[in-house]
């Protein structure tokens, strides 16, 4: 059984389509398709169930999968070790984590693997599950779930939240502050700003207009200038050098962290060995 059927066979497993995989390993659709008959034929089994929405695994499919992830990994690891095969990461993560919860489990990667190539990317929780589950990424760190079908979270820590504005010190109420503030936020939809959208509603307190920005800096900016209260995470506040900021009461603090990637993906050795060193 040649390898790149076998890896074929696997990113049309993982993906759930035939056509999102072609495009992913550069492949022709149709090629992909003739790949996909090849194993079926060698096996004399059927493998996918085909519907308009794209393929899943049969049992016998689901058997065969484990048997490549386990055959394939081995190869990659023997490829890499022996330097036949290119070091690479494919990750993601929020804006507000950006890359430092990465860059000390990075350095280390790069002086085992000094040609580890990285991508990576940054965004909101729908943007990397979107990319997670079109392979362009593999693995990533998100803030919440939005429960897609296609993706499996891993539950891998807490984000705590604070509120940062203009003229914050250590005798400042929480619920005072907020009320009747305009609030400043990267987008209404974020995950963040619907923690606070939530203590509004259930405290009854009267809450401003909400001013929508493009990043983070700037969002910081207006905040400690006094155009407003933002919430973001501690990540970002320290990041940014915001030396008074407002705790966020309990029960609305902490938000979970998902590691996420493809439904049925299983961790490569280098993304084993990223996720040890992060957490």
């Amino acid at each position: 059984m040649d390898v790149e059927n076998m890896k074929a066979f696997v990113k049309v497993a993982e993906l759930r389509s035939i056509s999102a995989a072609a495009i992913d390993l550069n492949h022709l659709q149709s090629n992909m398709t003739a790949k996909i008959k090849k194993i079926e034929t060698h096996y004399n089994q059927v493998l996918f169930n085909r519907n308009t929405k794209g393929v899943t695994l049969t049992e016998s499919g689901q058997e065969l999968y484990d048997q490549f992830k386990k055959i394939l990994l081995l190869w990659e690891e023997t490829e890499m070790k022996m330097g036949k095969r290119k070091e690479q990461l494919r990750i993601g993560t929020m804006i507000s984590l950006g890359g430092a919860m990465f860059s000390d489990a990075l350095e280390e990667l790069y002086k085992s693997y000094p040609d580890l190539s990285v991508t990576f990317k940054t965004g909101s929780t729908e943007y990397l599950e979107e990319q997670v589950v079109l392979g362009h990424l593999d693995i990533a760190y998100t803030i919440g779930t939005l429960h897609n079908k296609k993706v499996q979270y891993q539950k891998a820590g807490l984000d705590e939240m604070v509120i940062i504005g203009k003229d914050i010190n250590s005798n400042t109420n929480f619920y005072d502050y907020i009320s009747g503030k305009d609030l400043i936020t990267l987008s209404n939809q974020c995950l963040y700003f619907s923690k606070l959208d939530q203590i509004y509603t259930d405290h009854t307190i009267q809450q401003g207009k909400i001013i929508e920005v493009g990043d983070f800096e700037t969002l910081v900016q207006f905040s400690t200038i006094g155009m407003g209260i933002a919430i973001v995470s501690k990540h970002v506040a320290n990041r940014f050098n915001v030396k008074h900021y407002l705790e966020v009461p309990s029960p609305y603090k902490h938000i979970d962290l998902y590691l996420i990637s493809r439904l049925n993906h299983e961790f490569s050795p280098l993304e084993d060995r990223l996720i040890k060193t992060i957490f």
